[in-house]
């Protein structure tokens, strides 16, 4: 059967099977999504609307039960001691009661003879007595004393926060305790109440007041002890605990009147000097009205109701006998915020399904019929090649363009796992691959520049440092110089024990290559700085780095084996850089270049003349010469002025060497040390020229 029949044949069957298993439960996906989402979405808000009514009203009563508390104990005080209240000490004792919670503003006691002990926070902003108390008030000790026959005078010493005295105010009041709603509203419950809505005197506030009466072992009436609550405070607790963005909630008393709200808007006014509460039906928004008007008559409880096209679900609860007053919590809740995102969702999940489908119906009618044998026998082939089958892959034929180029990709790919088994480096298979050289034994020559690299010491670190703790060292140095290489285009030879092989110029060409070495050095021995830093703070000895580069023709290509390859280079310049990073150790440096380096580099290179060493196999010696820095590369690598002047210190020196004027040489190199004692290529250039400068010195008087 040949392959178009197959197409013919196959295509219709799979494009109606996808169909007719597609399609229906696609539809019946959506829909069921869709539904149930709706239900989970007003079940989820039903629920959290019943935890946060619960939890609400808990933490209400969290919120005034250790209010109480400190309100009975204080009025227990009052009875145990009667004349405790009576003496102003008493004060720092409600000054405990204050700062025992935030929600608390105030605390005092109010007794039977119309005296008044008050500890409270303080504005700074608002007046007290008709004037502004110093700045840095936040509180005051405040009493009322009264003399028969006297008008009553009102104290005040204002505290700052740490309750130090910084000011004080006293004027005669008409204030009487006895005559509040908070004193009254306690007496009429004959024990522990909270107040109705009352304006707490000079504070400019509104809130509630949470009072016990306290008696004397007479059963006579001691007093009132109390303290007071905002309702911007539960205002704030209900804007906090929204359950959603469109929330809206209520504390209302047994009246419907709005005590708090979580839009912190003012509900409340002034009649008669008295706060009047709004009805929540009479707030400047529609929907609370509507609500509240809806709910269940004679019950509490969760409702239902629409608006304006939305849905909403409203619940009203009533605290417990327990906290003392009949108030209810209020909350409505648009269902949309629950159920938005997901019909959203549910929309863009129906588009994005249809045009999947009809994407999917387009792509099986063309490629169902064609596109599983091709991808069986590039299954066999990948399998071959991942065993690294040596048996030549089949050729496939195809008529799909992009299964064709899979398959030429895929013939790459096993030409380049072989070349991977004889070229070890990676990056050199993948530069090959780049350059579409064929793999053969042989090489041309070509001018390149080869760099190499070595710990000091290396033998002497091994002996006093633990195996584990120096191999991870070394590998953290291998990359240091393997990311700069790679960072400088540079292709990495070979890893000869603790030492790195590598060169620029091949494969491919590079511009420059010996100035990319030069970097690749410079950025090795500053990241090379940074971490012996850290391993000396650790108490470890540091690994210096010596590097020598050298240019020069060599010999370069696939040296080995028909079985194993290696791509290095060969040649005298290889020897040169070889021995360049050893000549590091004579003159105490760290990177070496030839002159050959610095003539193609040197405009951007900072470096200073060593030495004319000799190399085996050459007659002439070989200039030398220490980089120490580059321009315009980075910051970090750029020279300083001191830099500069050893350079040129060293520089002047070098000419009288060379020049064999020994004695000035080594007049200008001991000058060097004079300047820069720590210079190592001075101190040894000095301690060779020491023996021969005095003969030198002595020929020439006697010539004089």
């Amino acid at each position: 059967m040949s392959l178009s029949t197959m197409n013919l044949r196959l295509r219709p069957v799979i494009l109606t099977l996808f169909i007719i298993l597609t399609l229906p439960v696609f539809l019946s996906i959506v829909a069921v999504n869709y539904v149930s989402n709706q239900e989970a979405a007003h079940a989820y808000a039903e629920k959290l609307l019943l935890r946060f009514n619960n939890e609400a009203i808990d933490n209400m009563e969290q919120l005034f039960e250790p209010i109480k508390s400190l309100v009975r104990s204080a009025a227990t005080l009052g009875g145990e001691l009667p004349s405790f209240y009576e003496d102003n000490g008493s004060i720092t004792y409600l000054h405990s009661i204050l700062q025992h919670s935030d929600v608390i503003i105030s605390a005092y006691i109010g007794l039977e003879d119309g005296s008044f002990r008050q500890a409270r926070q303080i504005d700074p902003a608002v007046e007290v007595q008709g004037k502004l108390p110093p700045p840095e008030t936040r509180y005051a000790d405040r009493w009322i004393t009264r003399a028969p026959g006297q008008e009553p005078t009102d104290h005040y010493i204002f505290l700052d926060k740490e309750r130090r005295e910084i000011g004080r105010s006293d004027k005669g009041t008409s204030y009487d305790p006895r005559g509040r709603l908070w004193y009254e509203t306690a007496l009429a419950s004959g024990g522990l109440s909270v107040s109705d809505v009352d304006v707490f005197a000079v504070l400019d506030l509104v809130g509630f007041t949470v009072g016990a009466p306290f008696y004397g072992a007479d059963g006579n009436l001691r007093g009132v002890a109390a303290a007071d609550i905002t309702l911007d405070g539960l205002s704030d607790y209900l804007a906090e605990s929204k359950i959603s963005a469109g929330t809206i909630s209520f504390i209302l008393d047994h009246q419907g009147g709005v005590i708090a709200n979580s839009r912190q808007q003012k509900t409340y006014g002034s009649r008669s000097g008295r706060p009047e509460l709004m009805h929540v039906t009479s707030l400047d928004d529609d929907l609370p009205a509507i609500a509240f008007s809806l709910r269940p008559r004679d019950s509490e409880g969760m409702y239902v109701f629409e608006h304006d096209g939305r849905d909403y679900v409203a619940s009203l609860t009533t605290f417990p006998p327990s906290f003392g007053k009949a108030w209810q919590l209020f909350v409505v809740t648009p269902f949309s915020d629950f159920t938005g995102t997901l019909e959203e969702r549910n929309r863009q999940l129906f588009i994005f399904g249809l045009i999947a489908i009809l994407v999917q119906i387009i792509i099986i009618y063309f490629l169902s019929g064609v596109i599983s044998a091709p991808l069986e026998r590039l299954a066999v082939k990948v399998t071959r090649i991942k065993d690294l089958d040596v048996e030549s892959p089949l050729a496939l034929q195809t008529p799909i363009r992009e299964v064709a180029l899979l398959g030429r990709a895929i013939d790459t790919l096993d030409t380049t796992v072989k070349s991977f088994a004889s070229f070890v480096p990676v990056d050199l298979v993948r530069q090959l691959l780049d350059t579409d050289q064929k793999l053969a034994l042989g090489g041309y020559n070509k001018f390149l520049t080869i760099f190499f690299s070595d710990i000091e010491g290396f033998s002497t670190l091994s002996e006093s440092t633990p195996s584990k703790q120096l191999l991870q060292r070394v590998s953290v140095y291998l990359e240091t110089v393997t990311r700069a290489i790679k960072q400088e285009q540079g292709t990495i030879d070979k890893f000869i024990g603790d030492g790195v092989m590598a060169f620029w110029g091949a494969p491919n060409r590079l511009d420059d290559h010996a100035m990319h070495a030069c970097f690749a050095a410079l950025r090795i021995q500053h990241e090379m700085a940074r971490m012996n830093a850290e391993w000396k703070a650790q108490g470890m000895l540091p690994l210096n780095i010596r590097i020598g580069i050298h240019s020069d023709a060599v010999l370069v290509g696939n040296i080995g084996s028909s079985d194993r390859m290696n791509y290095t280079v060969m040649g005298d310049g290889v020897n040169i850089a070889s021995r360049l990073e050893g000549i590091n150790k004579d003159y105490g440096t760290r990177i070496c270049i030839s002159h050959t380096v610095f003539k193609e580099a040197g405009d951007r290179l900072c470096v200073r003349p060593i030495d004319e060493v000799a190399v085996k196999g050459r007659r002439s010696k070989v200039p030398i010469y220490e980089l120490v820095g580059a321009y315009d590369l980075e910051a970090a690598f750029e020279p300083d002025a001191q830099l500069v002047r050893l350079c040129e210190m060293t520089r002047d020196a070098y000419v009288a060497l060379v020049a064999e004027d020994l004695e000035l040489a080594l007049e200008r190199y001991e000058a060097i040390l004079a300047e820069y004692p720590d210079d190592t290529v001075a101190r040894e250039m000095a301690r060779r020229l020491a023996p021969a400068a005095p003969k030198l010195s002595e020929s020439k008087e006697i010539s004089d």
